[in-house]
């Protein structure tokens, strides 16, 4: 049984089980397209960008425009979670912790999901017909860690209007569809120097007020998702990756499910059981970048 199931016996002064601060299951998920499949893993297939020729005199031979067609692979990766509940506990709680445990599992699950996405945003992409073609990351879709404001000196800086408006040009440059939505995934300290942007706070140029609420969800374009679980680059900036929807998808070879059932093997304890099957893949190069942030400086780098 959980070592720490304790802390909810009778003689506490609390009379439910409450979770413990988290981030409560995946953040990323509903940010990427997703797509059932069956088996470990599936293959996604690409038709490329072709152009219209010219019609230079009458009854012309019909041209033949080769259409490219690409394909990538993912594979799914399973993950499980499980904890016991003992009938003794059971019978010293004030409340049956069952639920709740269930809620812990889900979220874990989702937490997890979103580490698969996060890894692949900028990870190794399998192509070609078999899968077995490494493609990496276009180095192309990072913004700099001193991209500033114009007229101030170039220095490593946290995030700013300056780095979304440049994540943002990258992405319109490689066109992509003015209508996707588009995300940025940013950590506690990035949203603290966005928020130190006169340009985020000043209503001359935002009508919100973020200062108030102490979080900002869009500007630039983009819907700021927060998670603390990006990593940093070699140079141990914070990477904040951007996409739009269509760049990255989510293959699910097995939805999150939860099962709670005795276990005769364990005194008859109630096992509270889940588990999931995902992979996921950057399917455009052009569609995926990110941000390189400075960790200790503000957005325009003091």
């Amino acid at each position: 049984m959980s070592v720490n199931i304790t802390t909810a016996f009778v003689n506490q002064f609390k009379a439910n089980v409450d979770m413990l601060v988290q981030q409560k299951g995946s953040r990323l998920s509903s940010c990427v397209e997703h797509e059932n499949i069956t088996g470990e893993s599936a293959y996604f297939e690409q038709i490329g960008s072709t152009e219209a020729v010219d019609i230079t005199s009458r009854h012309m031979d019909t041209p033949r425009v080769d259409t490219p067609h690409e394909r990538r692979r993912v594979t799914t990766t399973g993950a499980v979670w499980a904890d016991l509940i003992d009938r003794e506990d059971k019978l010293r709680m004030l409340i049956d912790p069952t639920s709740d445990y269930a809620k812990a599992a889900m979220w874990a699950l989702g937490r997890k999901r979103d580490d698969v996405i996060i890894a692949a945003a900028d990870g190794i992409a399998y192509t070609g017909k078999d899968g077995s073609t490494q493609t990496a990351f276009d180095t192309n879709m990072v913004v700099d860690v001193q991209t500033v404001a114009t007229g101030v000196s170039a220095a490593d800086a946290g995030l700013n209007v300056e780095k979304l408006l440049a994540a943002n040009e990258l992405l319109m440059a490689n066109d992509v569809d003015p209508d996707e939505k588009k995300y940025c995934v940013v950590n506690a300290r990035q949203v603290r120097s966005l928020l130190g942007d006169t340009r985020v706070t000043s209503h001359d140029f935002n009508t919100l007020k973020p200062l108030v609420s102490g979080t900002i969800t869009e500007y630039a374009g983009f819907t700021l998702i927060p998670t603390q679980r990006i990593g940093t680059d070699a140079n141990s900036d914070d990477k904040c990756l951007f996409w739009v929807k269509s760049g990255m998808k989510l293959a699910i070879g097995a939805d999150i499910e939860v099962k709670v059932s005795e276990r005769a093997d364990k005194n008859y304890s109630m096992q509270v059981w889940a588990r999931q099957n995902v992979g996921c893949t950057r399917m455009e190069e052009t569609k995926v970048g990110y941000i390189e942030c400075d960790i200790a400086s503000g957005p325009t780098g003091a």
